[in-house]
């Protein structure tokens, strides 16, 4: 679309960012030559029997491998050894260094970018210092990496009145954030970041059985409540390697997040995108019900959501296979702008947009007719080509921000002038007006 600014910017995976993982080893006694002994154990024990130069030595070249490409290596060493010694009791006489070594023996590397990065979404930057008059952002991410595992992680960035955009740099280390304790294997959990991290050192892994082979797709909104208060919210598809479900990611701060199972018909629906605030009193969102049409569904519980309302679904040539919604809803003057995915022949992904009634937004204004952005010569090709896909755009003032993946391979951004978005949908603001007044 000509009227659409599309920025030189381009992420795409990188294998070197890389985390420390707990490292799993059987605990369970096997039979073998020496008796009935766990690996753990024998390992255990082979480390705490070294004398103090030979732990000194192999901690020097752990550290002269390993420290350089993570933060505060020592500590996490630490931090595991105590999760292993609560798994097998004693070790209570043994040194910081004899501890620390057995915790890297149980911790391994993982790239969790190296196959992609993709389908962002995007809202307002709590910090908004040093924006040059422009707006602070942060955008979620999907990084995928070794067994197609899909994780979040976070960029900052400032989008600008011209509707240009820049990333801050990316940080020299990530760090995984961890619950505190032993962590429940269903239901909610509330994860933390390390306070002294960056935001874009923070990386959400699977802690559930529910997320055990991904978090994917997280739809971020700004919410705002009765009382004024923000907070951020969303909605993610946690994946088992069997079912999906969709899950509640919620934050005040980028540090801790809390991320809690949905209940009723649509958590087991991809896609479920909050409003940005209550509608007539009541939650409010837009999902895919039937895996081809978009629903407008209401709620007095934000963890629990059913059935609802048909708004939209396939017509157009380009979206005919099915489609889906692109993220919250967006308020604008005119109404609620959503953007939407259409899949058309030979499982092309494109991106439209629709405009619902500000007071009910089961009424359609307008729609699009044709794409918004479709995949081209020169963004097509990747991990799964012919597919352009978000997951959240921004309003910022006279602009809609819109950071978007491509092929499931890379993250481009887009901006467009809201003005044009509705003359893209056909939409007649002054004929509106007119149409109300009367």
């Amino acid at each position: 679309m000509t009227d659409m600014l599309i920025s030189p910017t381009m992420l795409r995976s990188n294998p070197d960012r890389v985390v420390i993982l707990p490292f799993s080893i059987s605990v369970n006694p096997r039979d073998s030559a020496m008796g009935a002994m766990s690996r753990v154990t024998r390992i255990c024990n082979a480390i705490s029997a070294m004398s103090p130069d030979t732990v000194r030595e192999e901690l020097e070249i752990v550290n002269r491998d390993f420290t350089g490409r993570h933060w505060q290596t020592r500590g996490i060493f630490l931090d595991r050894f105590k999760a292993m010694q609560a798994m097998q009791g004693g070790m209570e006489h043994l040194d910081e260094d004899h501890m620390a070594l057995i915790g890297a023996y149980f911790c391994h590397e993982y790239s969790y970018q190296a196959a992609a990065v993709m389908n962002p979404s995007v809202v307002v930057h709590p910090d908004q210092s040093n924006s040059n008059g422009g707006t602070n952002f942060i955008m979620s991410t999907r990084t995928v990496g070794e067994g197609h595992i899909s994780t979040i992680s976070f960029r900052e960035g400032t989008f600008y009145k011209d509707g240009t955009m820049e990333l801050k740099p990316e940080a020299d280390f990530a760090v995984a954030a961890k619950p505190l304790g032993n962590a429940p294997l269903d239901g909610a959990i509330t994860v933390h970041g390390h306070q002294a991290c960056p935001i874009s050192e923070t990386v959400l892994f699977p802690v559930t059985r529910s997320q055990t082979n991904g978090l994917e797709d997280l739809r971020m909104v700004k919410f705002i409540d009765e009382n004024g208060a923000a907070a951020i919210m969303g909605t993610y598809t946690a994946y088992n390697g069997r079912e999906i479900a969709c899950e509640c990611f919620e934050t005040s701060d980028f540090r801790s997040f809390r991320l809690t199972p949905f209940r009723g018909a649509a958590s087991q629906h991809k896609g479920l995108g909050f409003f940005p605030r209550k509608i007539n009193g009541r939650w409010a969102a837009v999902g895919r019900l039937d895996h081809e049409s978009i629903f407008y569904l209401e709620s007095d519980d934000k963890y629990t959501w059913n059935n609802g309302d048909k708004i939209l679904g396939p017509e157009a040539p380009w979206e005919l296979i099915q489609m889906g919604n692109c993220g919250s809803p967006i308020e604008l003057d005119e109404g609620w702008l959503v953007l939407t995915h259409g899949v058309g022949p030979v499982r092309r992904y494109s991106l439209g947009a629709a405009l619902l009634d500000k007071n009910d937004p089961r009424i359609i204004l307008a729609r699009s007719k044709e794409p918004l952005l479709s995949p081209s010569e020169d963004n097509r090709e990747g991990y799964v080509p012919n597919v352009i896909y978000t997951c959240g755009a921004l309003r910022c003032g006279e602009w809609i921000f819109m950071p978007y993946g491509v092929a499931d391979s890379s993250i481009h951004f887009a901006s467009i002038k809201i003005k044009d978005l509705l003359a893209h949908l056909g939409f007649d603001a002054t004929a509106a007006q007119k149409d109300a007044a009367e």
